[in-house]
């Protein structure tokens, strides 16, 4: 996870969130590269894609509507791109909570801690606990 300014435009945080990626394994070390990244249009940018290819990542990004149509077109994994709506879901859903979205936190390691303690609370609804004692 990186918290940065408001201001920031994700794609340019890419590939410093995936050097941070550990992928627990049933045995052994974690995996520190995924098979597939799933990514909206923004994440299109060639310095991106060239990235994740070398480091074996199948990117799984559509194809901008503006973008040259040169060659034939790159395989495209619908299956796996629609699982991508579980973390537009979390978004969603986090987008809900004012505090985060307005992001009253200036010190991003506060913002960092309301972001947890939002997931937190997310957590115990969906263990069907009440906050009220």
């Amino acid at each position: 996870m990186k918290v940065t300014g408001g201001q920031v435009y994700e794609a340019t945080q890419a590939q410093a969130v995936m050097e941070q990626i550990a992928i627990p394994q049933p045995l052994g070390r974690p995996r520190r590269r995924p098979e597939k990244l799933a990514g909206d249009k923004a994440y299109r940018a060639r310095h991106i894609r060239a990235w994740l290819w070398g480091h074996g990542i199948k990117p799984v990004i559509p194809r901008k509507e503006n973008e040259r149509k040169i060659g034939r077109p790159p395989e495209f994994d619908k299956q796996s791109y629609r699982r991508r709506s579980v973390i537009e879901n979390c978004v969603g859903w986090l987008k809900e909570c004012r505090r985060i979205v307005t992001r009253f936190e200036k010190l991003a390691v506060s913002y960092l801690g309301m972001l947890k303690l939002a997931m937190i609370q997310r957590y115990f609804r969906l263990l069907e606990f009440s906050d009220r004692a």
